[in-house]
């Protein structure tokens, strides 16, 4: 997974993948096998600019930096009539690593397991993944255990994603995805019990049903699905989850988001997405400081964006500026709180699967939840799926 082995299997895989379309009929990325048998694939890529003010190694003036934020190749496929797999890479942390995978069994909409590594139920943006956002930095906000690892150890899995089981379903407008999780699990760290990570979340649509594959999310639709009204109440919890062996705490953390989208006419479009979430990780001063442990953020945070659509076209796409607002309130009265104010614009030409973004932030909020630096700046950003 970690090794040249890894990436030289994953490009004979691609080349087997790409082989076969050349000789298999192909329609929209999947190649048919038989009655209720059949593989996709697909590719999705981010990049980025970015310029940060007074972060050059001179500390007066802005860095500027490309990077490549993601470059996923996606593989799934149907093996019969109820039972799929996923299998995902992506660049995670300089390399290329396993992002998903995962058995499926899918008997009906209502009632389905998955088994294997995948994103743990949580608040809307973590569904959303990066592609699906309003926002270009929708992740400037306390994350979960999952996608909170600054030492790139995946002690708590990572990009979201753990390994474990999910039984999700969707039951006339309502929505639920429960699971357990291996959660923080790493020679000498705080779950000496080997306590699993429990998660779920919790929606229900009042008006139009939002349509994602199994218990993802999207922040915006472009409003091609008409008026959207969703409430999702998200939990967390495992016991010794967060500080280091002999100095634990238990962790646990909710969370309530809401997504109104409503189209008024003339291919114009108003979002609003919001989100309180509170967590709670009660580490001792000592397990702070310790350098082994595992710290997890303990206080409130929200944010909330709106959006504007514009319905007329600017060549080959459309203009959505946005706003959003986030705030940060530590439970410790020696840290202070932090905030962050973003103004952008997407440029839509193929919803999620092709847009260009432009923003200027001005704060100092971050996934740790401890303020950062309090600074501006500017990036461009592309994206791209098939």
């Amino acid at each position: 997974m970690r090794n040249n082995n890894f990436q030289q299997s994953s490009k004979l895989l691609l080349g087997s993948v790409l082989l076969a379309t050349a000789t298999t009929a192909m329609a929209g990325g999947t190649i048919k096998l038989g009655d209720n048998k059949s593989i996709s694939v697909g590719v999705g890529l981010r990049a980025a600019f970015t310029a940060t003010e007074d972060a050059a190694p001179s500390g007066d003036a802005y860095s500027k930096d490309f990077n490549i934020q993601n470059a996923r190749i996606y593989l799934s496929g149907q093996l019969d009539k109820d039972f799929k797999f996923t299998f995902n890479t992506d660049e995670i942390w300089g390399q290329m690593d396993v992002l998903d995978a995962i058995i499926q069994y899918e008997p009906s909409k209502e009632f389905n397991i998955w088994m294997g590594r995948m994103l743990t139920p949580a608040d809307r943006i973590e569904m959303n993944g990066p592609f699906y956002g309003l926002s270009w930095h929708q992740y400037t906000v306390p994350l979960m255990p999952s996608d909170n690892d600054p030492m790139h150890e995946a002690r708590a899995g990572k990009y979201g994603r753990d390994d474990g089981i999910t039984v999700w379903g969707t039951i006339d407008k309502f929505q639920y995805a429960v699971g357990a999780f291996d959660g923080v699990d790493y020679d000498g760290g705080p779950n000496v019990d080997d306590s699993l990570l429990f998660a779920g979340r919790f929606a229900y649509n009042f008006l139009n049903m939002e349509d994602n594959p199994a218990y993802y999310t999207s922040s915006t639709y472009y409003g091609g699905l008409g008026d959207i009204f969703t409430i999702g109440i998200s939990a967390q919890q495992q016991t010794d989850g967060a500080g280091v062996q002999g100095d634990s705490a238990d962790f646990m953390a909710a969370a309530i988001d809401v997504l109104f989208e409503k189209p008024i006419g003339n291919g114009n479009v108003v979002t609003i997405e919001g989100e309180y979430k509170a967590m709670d990780a009660d580490l001792s001063a000592a397990a702070i400081a310790n350098g082994d442990s595992f710290v997890l953020f303990d206080g409130t945070t929200m944010f909330a964006t709106v959006a504007y659509l514009h319905g007329s076209p600017v060549g080959k796409g459309k203009l959505q500026p946005y706003v959003r607002m986030t705030q940060t309130e530590p439970s410790s009265d020696t840290i202070d709180s932090s905030d962050l104010l973003e103004i952008g614009v997407n440029y839509v030409i193929s919803g999620h699967n092709l847009r260009f973004n432009a923003n200027i932030t001005d704060g100092d909020a971050n996934p740790s939840g401890n303020p950062g630096t309090d600074a501006k700046t500017f990036s461009f950003g592309m994206q791209q799926q098939f």
